[in-house]
């Protein structure tokens, strides 16, 4: 785990914000759209790297073309930051063709959660990167203000040091110190004892994940405590865990069923928080994945000073 990560350049107003789909295609195009217009809005000018407009199949492009979109915009001067278009599934085909030492190479941020998951984690253990856990270009204008705002902040240079979210359910009390890890549970699973599976001990853990019914979700939990990965952790912290088309009840009696299952199966001595405002729900923060920060009853602080200023 690297000592100091680094944290990317700032961007200032009139830098360019790359646009990428590393994994799934556009579904719909009035969503990368209204994205679009509220980074402009922001100040910020676009570019696109690769298709960006629906095709059939579960794939925006073939591995090595998302592999080749995304290495084009890293080494373009004019882009700051890379925004991916939305999630789906295709990172883990994709991670092996990367050149992670471009990458490290060259500081930048990258954003995105759900199945960018995995992108974000390894630019952490293997480039030493802070990157962003935060809304894709498709879901950016349906995101609600303040995670909005968490994320042009985040990428103008100041990190929210401490965030105290409305709703967050203290499951387990106590502090936990370490780097933040995590995202979405699905993909975390289906990296384990993979080349992309990195060690959690002494981190937060976040999880978070969508449309999975009950017993998946048990199912994928389950997995993780019988592969020790919830024996070391400094912290766990849940964000949403919605069904699409569930009304509200059904929602919260989903979300109850997790935090109990997890308080069964993770051992004793770190918080557990729910209810945090992470996922794929309009309320997604922006979160520097990779920067140290403490858990101490309800207050998430950051510790800048545990990173590098690229």
């Amino acid at each position: 785990m690297p000592e100091r990560p680094i944290l990317p350049p700032r961007l200032r107003r009139g830098d360019t914000i790359g646009l990428v789909c590393p994994a799934g295609p556009v579904r719909e195009v009035a969503r990368l759209q209204a994205g679009i217009r509220l980074i402009v809005d922001q100040g910020f000018a676009v570019k696109l790297s690769g298709p960006v407009e629906p095709r059939e199949g579960y794939l925006a492009d073939t591995d090595e073309q998302r592999a080749a979109h995304l290495h084009r915009l890293w080494a373009d001067e004019e882009v700051r930051a890379i925004l991916a278009v939305r999630g789906g599934y295709g990172c883990l085909r994709l991670a092996g063709l990367l050149d992670w030492e471009l990458l490290a190479r060259t500081p930048k941020w990258l954003i995105g959660f759900s199945d960018v998951t995995l992108l974000l984690n390894t630019l952490f253990h293997r480039c030493g990167l802070v990157s962003v856990h935060g809304p894709v270009a498709t879901s950016l204008a349906k995101s609600d203000a303040r995670s909005q705002a968490s994320l042009f902040t985040l990428l103008t240079g100041t990190v929210e040091e401490r965030i105290r979210p409305r709703g967050v359910e203290v499951l387990r009390g106590g502090t936990g110190r370490g780097v933040l890890v995590g995202g979405n549970l699905t993909t975390l699973v289906h990296s384990l004892g993979t080349p992309w599976d990195h060690s959690w001990d002494g981190c937060l853990l976040l999880l978070e994940d969508t449309n999975e019914p009950l017993y998946r979700l048990d199912r994928m939990l389950t997995q993780l405590a019988l592969a020790g990965r919830f024996e070391r952790l400094a912290g766990l912290i849940l964000g949403d865990f919605d069904l699409d088309g569930a009304d509200s009840l059904a929602g919260l009696r989903l979300r109850e069923a997790v935090w109990a299952r997890v308080l069964e199966l993770v051992g004793p001595g770190f918080p557990v928080w729910a209810e945090f405002p992470s996922g794929h729900r309009t309320a997604n923060l922006a979160l520097p994945m990779g920067m140290e920060a403490v858990m101490d009853e309800g207050v998430l602080r950051f510790l800048p000073g545990s990173v590098t200023l690229a």
